[in-house]
């Protein structure tokens, strides 16, 4: 049985109303390990995530939880901003050079087909926040 959920530790950074902002630290495979002193690759950032929890006012700010996200989620992400536009550029860029031929215009207008498409996706990100929800539990010391 495969796990459908992506899980990561996080700190409770800020509480207003229902609404959570959790720190994670998204590290590396190179971020864990042990040599990581003695490389230049190892590296992580801190991510701030918000989440939206009816059960809000039971966390504490500094608070460790677990922060937990679907698979489809980080899947759909992907498709979204990847492997759409991948698509949109190549077959855009075969469409512009049947059409004009030019390799250096087909080129620039391919790219500029991605203007629309990434406009399109900012003018939902509203909606997209609701799909791309977290949730969090308690972590049980």
């Amino acid at each position: 049985m495969t796990n459908n959920t992506i899980k990561h530790l996080g700190i409770v950074e800020n509480i207003q109303g229902s609404h959570l902002s959790v720190r994670i630290v998204q590290t590396s495979a190179c971020a864990a390990c042990s040599a990581k002193g003695h490389c230049s690759s190892a590296d992580s950032k801190d991510k701030i995530i918000d989440i939206t929890d009816v059960t809000a006012a039971s966390y504490q700010v500094g608070e460790r939880v677990m922060v937990i996200g679907e698979t489809s989620m980080g899947m759909m992400a992907v498709t979204l901003a990847f492997i759409i536009p991948f698509v949109l550029l190549i077959v855009s860029l075969f469409a512009w050079m049947a059409l004009i031929g030019n390799e250096l215009y087909a080129a620039l207008l391919s790219l500029a087909v991605l203007i629309p498409y990434y406009f399109v996706l900012w003018l939902n990100k509203t909606r997209m926040k609701q799909h791309f929800s977290f949730t969090i539990k308690p972590i049980n010391n």
